[in-house]
């Protein structure tokens, strides 16, 4: 008899729920040496396969390129490997001599990962590592566009993780991912935490839940180009950014604002690493694209240039990298001011300072508060000034933005997870790590006194003697017959 494929995965996730369960309970008997092994061998597994898993998350979902995606595997191998590798998540991590606290990590618990298709690998590679230093199980629910790929990776880091002394069921996956298999996961009682990284929908839901949540919300990431900005270095990377993995990474720039006085050089230095300037009505054939039936357009996501150009009934030259459309305007009923997933850029013209910095405040506004914007100048103050001004928690100073947010080009934790601050509603504005993973415990010595208040008598009028709590504070006898007063009333006397 065929299984209703929504029951079919609530029962999956349980299974593995209980599985990670038993999973969760040997990890805590774990060392630190133990651990450390564990995570290095995951590691060593997902960089010797980064290309195959890459191969088949293209094949699989159509999104972005093979050789950006193996990219986006060994930063998660390596980058986000070497930024935890040290990190220590056994027992007491940390004793202050000085004011006599001692610091305890110990694992949150079972991890519920909801993957996205546009990352599948990467993203799967990432929590894992970070989930497995802090010694928790974690179970994996990948997008149904992406199952085999997603499963493919918890295949090769379980394998890998079980020949280093791993217990059974601490890495795990949906084979039949269904959205109730994946509420069912995120609401179960035996969920310690959820990393969700996806869509607004699948993080509301997640916020939802009643689980503790790290969700992230949408990037509609704005960059200005200042006039003391190098432009023929600042237009190669933003297309350089912008085409990675064609724009499917949240980071991404999606409006690029630029000052009159430059924008002639920036506009030549954005042709030559090639990004084509579409006319009004190529701009139009693209905006009926990205907008369908009053919604964003699914189907343009991790989509090269040249399929868009097919997609809307233009032609563009072969090499090109990036579409850009001049705008003015922002708002959903101007598509390319929204967050697009793809290889297309909206440019801005303006004045000056105070136009570049409201316009990117508007952009942010409408989609991408709380996450990235970007800003390249040789001035430091005006990057200080726009740092300060700007609701976004990563501000990119002179680097893609793709490459700046995840902490691949600057020193910000690596993560593929981005968490927006109350601004974009979520509970985090960090680049989500291990830490996040680990709950913190304090061990405190008595270091000073409290001193206790003084208990003194007080004879009332009646020959009752009263105990009563005064501080070393002098009290006028006004206060005293007050008091007095009160004491006998509560006594009926």
């Amino acid at each position: 008899m065929r299984l209703d494929a929504d029951l079919a995965s609530i029962q999956e996730v349980r299974d593995l729920l209980d599985k990670a369960e038993q999973a969760q309970e040997a990890m805590l008997e774990m060392s630190q040496e133990q651990v450390d092994q564990i995570v290095h061998k995951m590691a060593h597994a997902a960089k010797q396969n980064a290309g195959k898993l890459a191969a088949l998350a293209v094949d699989e979902t159509g999104y972005g390129k093979e050789e950006d995606k193996l990219t986006k595997n060994l930063f998660a191998a390596q980058d986000v490997y070497e930024s935890i590798r040290d990190e220590k998540t056994v027992g007491i991590i940390h004793k202050n001599e000085t004011d006599k606290v001692w610091e305890v990590v110990e694992p949150v618990g079972i991890v519920a990962a909801i993957i996205p298709s546009t990352n599948p690998t990467s993203t799967a590679i990432y929590k894992a590592l970070i989930a497995v230093k802090a010694r928790n199980a974690i179970v994996m629910s990948p997008h149904p566009q992406a199952a085999n790929c997603t499963n493919k990776v918890v295949e090769i880091l379980a394998d890998a993780a079980k020949q280093a002394g791993a217990p059974e069921g601490l890495i795990t996956s949906v084979q039949t991912p269904t959205v109730a298999g994946a509420n069912d996961l995120m609401k179960h009682e035996k969920t310690a935490v959820i990393l969700a990284t996806g869509g607004s929908g699948m993080v509301k839901a997640a916020y939802s839940s009643g689980t503790p949540a790290y969700g992230v919300g949408p990037g509609n990431v704005p960059v200005y180009v200042h006039k003391s900005a190098d432009v023929s270095k600042a237009a190669s990377q933003i297309v350089h950014s912008k085409a990675f993995d064609w724009g499917t990474i949240c980071a991404s720039e999606q409006s690029v604002i630029t000052e009159k006085s430059v924008k002639r050089r920036f506009k030549e230095a954005l042709e030559a690493n090639g990004a084509y300037f579409v006319d009004d009505y190529e701009k139009q054939r693209l905006e009926n694209l990205i907008y369908v039936n009053g919604r964003f357009n699914p189907e343009i996501v991790g989509q090269s240039p040249k399929k868009l150009a097919e997609m809307a009934g233009i032609a563009i030259p072969e090499d090109t990298q990036v579409i850009v459309a001049e705008e003015t305007e922002v708002g959903t009923q101007y598509p390319f001011s929204i967050e697009k997933l793809s290889p297309m850029l909206a440019l801005y013209t303006v004045d000056g300072e105070a136009e570049a910095f409201a316009k990117t405040k508007e952009i942010l506004a409408l989609g991408g508060e709380g996450h990235t914007v970007g800003i390249h100048a040789e001035d430091e103050n005006i990057v200080q000034l726009f740092g300060l001004e700007q609701k976004a928690n990563r501000v990119i100073v002179n680097a893609g933005t793709t490459f700046g947010a995840i902490g691949a080009a600057t020193n910000v934790i690596p993560s593929l997870t981005l968490g927006c601050g109350t601004a974009g509603n979520n509970i985090t504005s960090d680049n989500i790590t291990t830490k996040h993973l680990l709950n913190n415990k304090q061990i405190a010595f008595a270091t000073k006194e409290v001193e206790q208040p003084k208990r003194r008598p007080v004879t009332t009028g009646a020959g009752q003697t009263i105990v009563h709590d005064y501080s070393e504070t002098a009290v006028s006898e006004a206060e005293i017959a007050n008091i007095v007063k009160a004491v006998l009333k509560e006594l009926n006397v």
